[in-house]
């Protein structure tokens, strides 16, 4: 299977996220743009403008009908996938580092950094999955990582629970209705920044990756 280079952004890449049926591939960057292409050819199917500042992170819904983002100028947006229209902007205190949507797209999780007097933050948003629809501005929960700060999240199987890896190595579980903690427990050398986290197709179990180079 011969390769295909995707060409379309002026800046590194952060995040790239495919659809559920695998035919779309979404990419963002530091450059503020986020790209769509079909995944069959590379084609660039369009971009998504409207951020000032580096995107961090992207997710689309299970349906394809939203796109969420999150940025250095400390706001999450939505997006209409078809029309490139933003639906909605919600805004932070600090940078947006990722952004998730549950199984069924009716929720939508946002990391927030830590920063200029400001502690992390992992934000639930509750979404309508309808692009015509007036999302609502409130945080159905808000949970502030007070020893170390969150660096990427994502959720578990019936969107029971909040998995969330951390700037000194551990992984934490939440119960996703009340914030609570539930688990803490270090996965990786300590002191050594989780950066990355990703859930099987059923979300029952999960791999992380560290700077201590290595994923588990």
């Amino acid at each position: 299977m011969r390769p295909i280079l995707l060409q379309g952004h002026e800046r590194s890449l952060t995040q790239i996220k495919y659809t559920k049926d695998g035919d779309i591939l979404f990419s963002c960057a530091k450059d503020q743009v986020i790209c769509a292409w079909f995944s069959a050819n590379g084609e660039r199917l369009g971009t998504y403008h409207g951020h000032q500042g580096a995107l961090w992170t992207i997710d689309v819904d299970p349906s394809t009908t939203l796109l969420a983002s999150g940025a250095a100028d400390n706001t999450v947006r939505l997006w209409d996938v078809r029309t490139g229209k933003c639906v909605k902007v919600w805004e932070f205190n600090t940078a947006v580092k990722r952004v998730e949507f549950n199984e069924d797209g009716t929720k939508l999780l946002a990391v927030t950094e830590k920063r200029m007097g400001y502690l992390g933050t992992i934000v639930v948003l509750d979404v309508i999955v309808d692009v015509e629809a007036e999302q609502r501005d409130e945080r159905s929960l808000v949970i502030t990582c007070d020893e170390s700060k969150a660096t990427v999240a994502a959720w578990s199987y019936l969107s029971r629970y909040i998995i969330a890896g951390h700037e000194d190595g551990t992984v934490s579980q939440y119960d996703a209705k009340s914030g609570e903690l539930l688990y803490n427990e270090p996965a990786h050398e300590d002191g050594m920044q989780v950066t990355d986290l990703q859930m099987s197709s059923d979300r029952t179990y999960f791999i992380t990756a560290s700077k201590d180079k290595t994923a588990k």
